[in-house]
């Protein structure tokens, strides 16, 4: 990550929170809808607060909270663009905008995802993308980017609503995947991240 202070629209992120085991791949809350957030309280942001802490322990750019067995509609991120402009923020009931026609333009790059550790493949994405809903305070909010900050807005809002990456590829490049994954199991026990050092800004 840069250096450089990320920008922070709508605040910095929560801090304090404690890291805990990254839920996987094949586990029921990653592949449903989650639950709407209503209440805007200390409980939403000490979960938030230990979303933040967890992404950071495992080196990633967004957490969604079904990552950590969570049933709710939320994500954290701490992301470039492609101009590697940082920034960072929360979203509560995310609602995703993309491109359509002529100003739609597809872009191929290698996409992970931190419940399924060690692994990746190419995955086609608009390059720009735009989230709007609700802060920690259940203020309104909203982001938008390009690069790799695009394709994290797309990919945190597609666990909020039960989709994992791998459904958006095609069978053989799942089965890469796949491969990938269990090729590296070992370096990401079950409590993994826990025991980390989590990165610093």
């Amino acid at each position: 990550m840069s250096d450089d202070a990320p920008l922070a629209p709508h605040g910095p992120l929560p801090t304090g929170g404690t890291v805990r085991p990254i839920t996987r791949w094949g586990t029921p809350v990653m592949h449903r809808p989650q639950a709407k957030v209503t209440s805007y309280d200390d409980a939403l942001r000490a979960l938030a607060a230990d979303m933040v802490a967890t992404m950071y322990a495992a080196d990633g750019v967004g957490l969604a909270g079904c990552q950590i067995g969570e049933d709710v509609a939320i994500f954290v991120f701490d992301c470039p663009d492609e101009d590697r402009v940082r920034t960072v923020g929360v979203v509560c009931n995310p609602v995703l905008t993309l491109p359509e026609g002529k100003d739609r333009r597809l872009e191929e790059d290698e996409e992970g995802c931190l419940s399924f550790p060690g692994a990746f493949v190419d995955c086609a994405r608009p390059d720009w993308a735009s989230v709007s809903g609700f802060g920690l305070d259940g203020e309104p909010v909203s982001f938008e980017g390009t690069g790799l900050l695009a394709r994290c807005l797309q990919h945190e809002t597609d666990h909020t609503v039960g989709t994992v990456f791998g459904d958006r590829v095609p069978t053989k490049a799942r089965k890469k995947l796949q491969k990938r994954h269990d090729e590296v199991a070992d370096d990401f026990p079950a409590d993994w991240p826990v025991g980390e050092s989590p990165a610093t800004d």
